[in-house]
């Protein structure tokens, strides 16, 4: 497949010639290279098989044990009548706010209506992903209120930090989706910088996103901004429903509870169609039992439970299993990544999700390292690697994530999409056809020569390996004559190109001032308020 590398990585030749410089052969290669970039995929179909750590027994028991914690110890509802009114309907046992579900109530509940693999549809057609089956959709990380650059170190996101990350996720190939609170703007009122954000998905991206899920009304505001954006295309002619232009994270407060705000936004969701993520939040030791098996048969009864519920709201409303368990210190209590045990619960997960019939969220480039540095990087590659060898359909914290989450780097954001880029390879596996098999090459070259100048090599030698734009493969000589820089200097001036490159996707200006219209009239409503 073609060269996943990160877009915008240099400028072109007719760039540096309208600068007056005329363009090196280095320069013409490093331009062909970043024009190969560009034809990329909107999603990741895997061509590989899955890596699987337990055979059936295990995972029969570990649904069995699952069931026993939905009936025995039950899952609580808190705050929400209507959703304690939708169980006791549905016939699960309710007691206050513990709700306890007879055996397999909650994933024939699942099984029966909810979808298999779905299509979120993106503003551009072109860029729509296919969420489940053999796919793989890689979306930036989510939710840090700090941003570190090289230049500035760490500080507070403010809104163009978050623009900015969108333009980055836009222009890089190797991320299919926009994701949803790249970094939360602090610079805006809490109540208000949904509205914000959500149009800055819209306006600077045309790459499907996430909502808003922090309030029921925000993510009643989310709905209406992208139906607005799609106008008389958000219906799907084939069954007249809304077209799935949303997906959005519903994280359970583990240990075994919902509570309202969650519960909300995933009504407003279902009800409109749009897919929900349900993802229990886990720090095993804390949040769960120390043991792989206990977490993941607490996470697959936290979210059996959540998907059920979102399926009672809307039957055919499509839903995420997500997994989101992370081992933490015993000494500190400190949130550790890139650690085996959090990889165990992820290919168990991803297998139990198949089984369910479900698509299945998780992994990403996690890691607890406060900057772009080695620990950063064998983390993010310890998690990433088994996502994809597990088979995640919906990666959430592809790239930027630092320090456990709460900060989002611009350097760690491009080194994290060219791993990305990289995983495209791996995932479309070895290529059988005559072309792949090079037969041919061997029969003109024969023993005792080189491959270098024959006719396959030439007709290949473009697009036969992954190339990263930040990697530095010369001789030290070279390196050192050009600086002598390392990666993340290499990433900090990527990440400032890429930016100085950015343009705007198309947007009808009709739909981009009623969106500005709505978001104005929505911020006038109501005083700002930081709850």
């Amino acid at each position: 497949m073609s060269d996943s590398s990160v877009t915008g990585a240099t400028a072109t030749p007719a760039a540096e010639a309208q600068r007056g410089r005329r363009p090196s052969g280095r320069d013409a290669k490093r331009a062909a290279r970043a024009a190969r970039s560009g034809s990329t995929v909107p999603y990741i179909t895997r061509k590989i098989p899955y890596y699987e750590v337990l055979g059936e027994e295990g995972l029969a028991q570990l649904e069995e044990n699952a069931d026993t914690i939905l009936e025995e110890i039950g899952i609580d509802f808190r705050e929400d009548p209507e959703a304690l009114a939708i169980w006791k309907a549905a016939g699960a046992d309710v007691q206050g706010e513990r709700v306890h579900f007879a055996r397999g109530m909650c994933r024939e509940l699942v099984q029966r209506t909810a979808p298999r693999e779905f299509t979120q549809h993106a503003r551009n057609p072109a860029r729509s992903v296919l969420i489940g089956g053999p796919n793989t959709v890689f979306a930036p990380a989510y939710g840090s209120p700090f941003v570190r650059n090289l230049d500035e170190g760490r500080r507070y996101a403010r809104i163009e930090d978050f623009r900015n990350f969108v333009k980055l996720a836009y222009m890089s190939p190797s991320l299919h989706h926009s994701g949803g609170t790249i970094c939360e703007p602090v610079d805006l009122p809490v109540n208000k910088r949904h509205l914000d954000m959500v149009y800055s998905h819209l306006k600077y991206s045309d790459k499907p996103f996430m909502g808003s899920v922090t309030a029921p009304e925000r993510a009643a505001d989310s709905v209406a901004l992208a139906d607005i954006a799609f106008g008389a295309d958000r219906l799907d002619p084939a069954t007249g429903r809304p077209k799935t232009t949303l997906i959005n994270l519903i994280n359970v407060n583990s240990p075994m509870t919902y509570d309202a705000t969650m519960l909300g936004a995933a009504k407003v969701y279902a009800r409109a169609n749009q897919a929900t993520i349900i993802t229990p939040f886990i720090l095993a030791g804390a949040m769960s039992p120390v043991t792989v098996a206990g977490t993941v048969a607490q996470t697959l009864a936290e979210a059996l439970a959540g998907m059920a519920f979102v399926q009672l709201v809307n039957p055919g409303a499509p839903v995420v299993l997500g997994s989101f368990a992370s081992s933490i210190s015993m000494q500190s209590g400190a949130p550790t990544f890139g650690t085996p045990e959090p990889a165990l619960v992820l290919y168990v997960m991803a297998a139990l999700a198949r089984r369910l019939g479900v698509p299945f969220r998780s992994g990403g480039s996690l890691c607890a390292s406060k900057i772009s540095d080695a620990q950063a990087a064998f983390e993010s590659a310890q998690t990433l690697l088994p996502t994809c060898l597990a088979g995640v359909n919906f990666v959430l914290h592809t790239a930027g994530w630092l320090e456990g989450g709460l900060a989002m780097g611009y350097e760690k954001f491009v080194m994290d999409a060219d791993q990305a880029g990289m995983m495209h390879t791996l995932l479309a596996g070895v290529d059988l056809t005559a072309n792949g098999q090079a037969l041919d090459a061997m029969r003109e070259v024969g023993p005792g020569k080189h491959f270098l100048g024959c006719a396959h090599t030439q007709a290949n030698f473009e697009t036969a390996f992954y190339r990263s734009p930040l990697a530095d493969n010369n001789s030290v000589e070279q390196w050192e004559a050009e600086g002598a820089s390392d990666m993340t200097k290499r990433a900090n001036a990527l990440w400032k190109k890429m930016l100085a490159e950015y343009e705007e996707p198309p947007l009808d200006p009709a739909v981009d001032e009623a969106l500005k219209d709505y978001v104005a009239r929505r911020k006038a409503e109501a005083p700002d308020s930081n709850v």
